[in-house]
């Protein structure tokens, strides 16, 4: 019987991030039988190789290769017990071949935690996986990254720090590790190198971190007289349900004088899956926003409309580009299949995957990938993205949003 999802914890729980898409984590193979692990408070690591007897692996080659190293590599202050434990942690997680689910040593999972809470030091990209290479999901609004012309879906293939000694390529880099590389003090600079489609050549762009306070959702009212509601959501955080509340009151404080509502996902990278969930449903009265199919058994769970929507008569259109992403997709792609609002910009990233963070003792995280999404009508975007309605390409030779006016125009 699949599980009853609660929404509450799916709150505190689930990520749809492209925040966190790893792939092909460092370290070695090693199963699971034979290795038990805990680590104190200190982070000192105590292992027992006591076989646990319900594992039937043969785990000897793990502490063969680790009592050669002890005894035979030449700098002992390289050979950190609890470093080459958490590196075989994560190897045996990203044996099983899937880049979304990852472990994270602790100093990567305080990293994870803090781009959720909004508030961060660094130069505002949010990176995932096109494929196996790494590439940028989207740039944060009015971040160091946004200001110097990165894009969403640039490919990052060199990441240069002089300050902290780095100079590398990322053929085969884990997302932590690009992200504790590229993160940095306020101040600092990091410089990279990207692939643009388009460009033959590649582009450098050198960075200052700055700190970043990126607010989740932003109102403005534009077009002739000021009568449509522009509502930029930035990304899907802990802080999402207060903002985005505060923006419905402004909205609806103005009664007959909206004539109609853009909801703008572009560069939208994600995150909590409920708070998809709770803005799909001011625009709804009934039905279904998402499908959770959980493992391979196809057992299906539906997320529906949770309260009475409170922005129902009011026309809407919502812009996308491929900087939109997971619970951004979710969104959109409720509101074309229940309310069949038109999508405009162009096609989503697509990422049609749900991750579980899972808290373990010592400061560490594991995040699982635990169930597939689906779009009302059953749509998969994972690899694909979603598709617009209305095609409108951002002309980077001029000033003007064509995508906002393109949404102002269907509205009127």
């Amino acid at each position: 019987m699949f599980p009853r999802f609660n929404l509450v914890k799916i709150r505190k729980s689930l990520l749809v991030i492209f925040l966190v898409s790893i792939v092909f984590s460092s370290g070695y193979f090693f199963g699971v039988k034979g290795f038990s692990l805990r680590v104190e408070e200190s982070y000192k690591v105590i292992i027992d190789r006591q076989i646990p007897p319900d594992r039937d692996v043969e785990f000897s080659l793990f502490w063969k290769v680790w009592d050669i190293l002890s005894s035979k590599y030449f700098d002992k202050t390289k050979l950190v017990p609890s470093d080459m434990v958490y590196g075989a942690v994560a190897g045996m997680v990203a044996a099983i071949g899937d880049p979304y689910t990852v472990f994270l040593a602790p100093k990567e999972n305080k990293t994870v935690n803090e781009d959720l809470s909004g508030s961060f030091e660094g130069v505002g990209i949010q990176i995932g996986f096109k494929g196996t290479r790494l590439a940028v999901i989207a740039p944060l609004p009015d971040s160091p990254a946004e200001k110097a012309g990165i894009k969403p879906g640039d490919l990052i293939v060199g990441i240069k720090d002089k300050e902290k000694k780095i100079d590398t390529g990322t053929s085969g880099m884990n997302l932590p590790d690009a992200v504790q590389i590229i993160r940095g003090k306020a101040g600092t600079k990091v410089s990279l190198t990207l692939l643009r489609e388009g460009s033959d050549e590649p582009i450098i762009v050198t960075l200052t971190r700055a700190k970043l306070d990126v607010a989740s959702v932003v109102l403005k009212f534009v077009g002739e007289g000021e009568k449509i509601a522009h509502v930029r959501v930035n990304k899907f955080s802990a802080e999402t349900d207060m903002e985005w509340k505060k923006a419905v009151d402004q909205i609806i404080s103005k009664g007959g004088e909206v004539h109609g509502i853009v909801v703008d996902l572009r560069n939208n990278p994600g995150g909590y899956l409920q708070a998809s969930v709770t803005l799909a449903s001011d625009f709804m009265d009934v039905g279904k926003v998402v499908v959770i199919e959980e493992r391979s058994d196809g057992t299906k769970n539906e997320f529906k409309v949770e309260k009475i929507g409170s922005l129902q008569k009011i026309p809407v259109v919502v812009l996308v580009n491929e900087g939109s992403a997971s619970a951004s997709e979710i969104l959109a792609g409720a509101l074309r299949d229940q309310r069949k609002f038109k999508l405009i910009g162009v096609t989503t990233f697509g990422k049609g995957t749900i991750q579980e963070p899972i808290e373990i003792p010592g400061g560490s995280g594991l995040h699982v990938t635990t169930a597939k999404w689906l779009t009302p009508n059953g749509t998969w975007v994972h690899g694909e993205g979603l598709k617009v309605d209305i095609e409108v390409k951002d002309d980077e030779a001029t000033i003007e949003d064509e995508q906002l006016q393109g949404a102002i125009k269907t509205l009127n």
